[in-house]
């Protein structure tokens, strides 16, 4: 066996998510990941449906070719189906490159740190020498742009051959792509804009003689068929980056509100230099919250507003400033319910603003349960994707059985609340009223009359998981108006039965 170089550092993850709550004494639920650079939900492609096709087919080998997925790359990058190459992941495709150009004793080129450390570790394992600037009969260059971990968006290396790393592409918007031909290989990935990073998908672009050295020198099938399945889905409807930017900069401004000076990004991530970044890190570990630690600096994703208000105020708490952002109280969960038929992720907050967004494409059932959170005083981000092809049923009930589960959750003992809630909302022909017990015994009474359609089954899920009595009567002439009315006399009522009022369980048995 060929001995590697003295300095060789094999590639380290960070702590696994359950390592994480173990060492903060928290469920793993509630372990926040900005370590990772990948959004905080997949696309709503990503869904058992997706790959039920390629699951049915998993037994045998894939077609090696991938010409679906090859046209369709070719097609969203503007380059010929003869210019890619797939690998398993951008890192698949980093070793490649090395193996392809560098042999023992070769010199490659690696820009100096803080960059991506596979760049160096490809280039040892192939046997090569790592030098970090410009060299003669360098074997073969690497360079991150945007950076990894800086953000910063640098000029191109002169030197040829040249394999640019763009993982982040999509946020950045500038590419090598018009030098293909000119010694350059682009390299892109699947796991950063479009969310699928355990799947280990990405490719390269390359002019085509050197296309086709890299295809010959790929592993066979290097690319499985589920992942092709996520990726065809993926690109026919690609994600929408400019909320990520947008929420980069007001992160970054919260950041700087707390006296911290993050670099200019050009990426989903930002950069922050800090005293010492491994005790700032450690900090934020230990109460649940992983960044990536540098010895003057941490790296931090961008995820969206609720996750990332939480990283700013859990910041202020570690260095004692004042926070930018509203603190959330204390009763507040995130769950994730996963079928064979739907995905809801729940973020809840019961001692919340009424800042409420649901989303599962499951249209009027969506906009049912935002009132229903709205009119409750909850901070609600319910988020997922089902099988909608089959109708709304699927992912209207488990939308209400996530929200059911995150309360009860929520809820833990159920020590102090009120317990007790009713309310009689009318909206115009209709009127709803509701009473609704937190006592921990699941059961529903609910007569809507005209039903939407699947109004009075969300409710009794919901009272179902959220083990609570739910007594609802709703009248009117308009089954809309009805229905509303019903789901905002539900969160009428939850609001009084949620109010805090004692210290003690609100029983005379002493437990709920």
């Amino acid at each position: 066996m060929r001995a590697l170089a003295p300095d060789f550092a094999p590639y380290r993850w960070a702590a696994t998510t359950e390592e994480v709550a173990a060492l903060a004494g928290i469920d793993a639920s509630q372990v926040v990941r900005f370590d990772q650079n990948t959004p905080s939900l997949p696309l709503p492609t990503t869904r058992p449906g997706t790959v039920a096709g390629a699951l049915a087919r998993v037994n045998g080998y894939p077609g090696g070719s991938y010409s679906g997925l090859r046209r369709a790359i070719a097609a969203y990058t503007g380059v010929d189906p003869e210019n890619v190459v797939l690998g398993a992941g951008a890192d698949d495709l980093i070793l490649l490159c090395a193996r392809e150009f560098a042999r023992p004793g070769d010199t490659v080129v690696v820009p100096s740190s803080p960059t991506y450390p596979l760049f160096r570790i490809a280039a040892q394992l192939a046997g090569a020498r790592v030098t970090d600037s410009d060299s003669d009969g360098a074997a073969v260059t690497f360079a991150c742009r945007p950076n990894n971990p800086t953000g910063e968006l640098g000029p191109l290396p002169e030197a040829r051959p040249l394999v640019v790393d763009e993982a982040y592409f999509e946020y950045a918007g500038e590419t090598a792509l018009p030098l293909l031909d000119d010694g350059v290989i682009v390299l892109r990935t699947f796991s950063k804009a479009f969310a699928l990073a355990g799947a280990r998908i990405g490719y390269a672009l390359a002019a085509r003689e050197t296309a086709d050295e890299l295809n010959a020198r790929q592993a066979p099938a290097p690319v499985s068929g589920p992942s092709v399945a996520l990726a065809l889905a993926a690109l026919a409807a690609p994600p929408d980056v400019a909320p990520v930017i947008d929420e980069r900069e007001r992160v970054a401004s919260a950041l700087r509100a707390l006296g911290l000076d993050p670099a200019s990004s050009h990426a989903n991530f930002l950069y922050v230099p800090v005293d010492d970044g491994v005790t700032l890190a450690d900090s934020l570990l230990r109460q649940g919250l992983v960044v990536r630690a540098y010895p003057t600096a941490i790296r931090v994703s961008v995820l969206d507003r609720e996750d990332d208000d939480l990283l700013v105020e859990t910041l202020a708490r570690v260095l004692e400033r004042p926070s930018p952002v509203a603190a959330a109280g204390s009763r507040r969960v995130r769950r994730l319910r996963a079928t064979a038929e739907t995905r809801i992720a729940v973020r809840l907050a019961l001692d919340g603003a009424s800042r409420v967004r649901v989303a599962t494409g499951s249209g009027i059932y969506d906009h049912f349960l935002e009132q229903l959170a709205f009119h409750a005083g909850l901070d609600l981000v319910l988020e997922g994707a089902g099988d909608l092809e089959a109708g709304e049923h699927h992912t209207a009930e488990d939308a209400a059985l996530a929200l059911g589960d995150a309360l009860d959750a929520a809820l833990g003992d159920r020590r102090g609340i009120a317990r007790y809630g009713d309310a009689v909302v009318p909206m115009d022909d209709a009127l709803a009223r509701a009473a609704v017990d937190l006592g921990g015994r699941a059961f529903s009474e609910i007569a809507i009359s005209p039903d939407y359609g699947l109004g009075s089954h969300v409710l009794a899920s919901l009272a179902q998981a959220g083990r609570l009595a739910l007594h609802v009567d709703a009248t009117g002439r308009d089954s809309h108006h009805v229905t509303e009315a019903a789901y905002k006399a539900v969160g009428r009522a939850l609001r009084a039965a949620l109010r805090p009022e004692s210290s003690g369980i609100p029983s005379t048995k002493g437990v709920l």
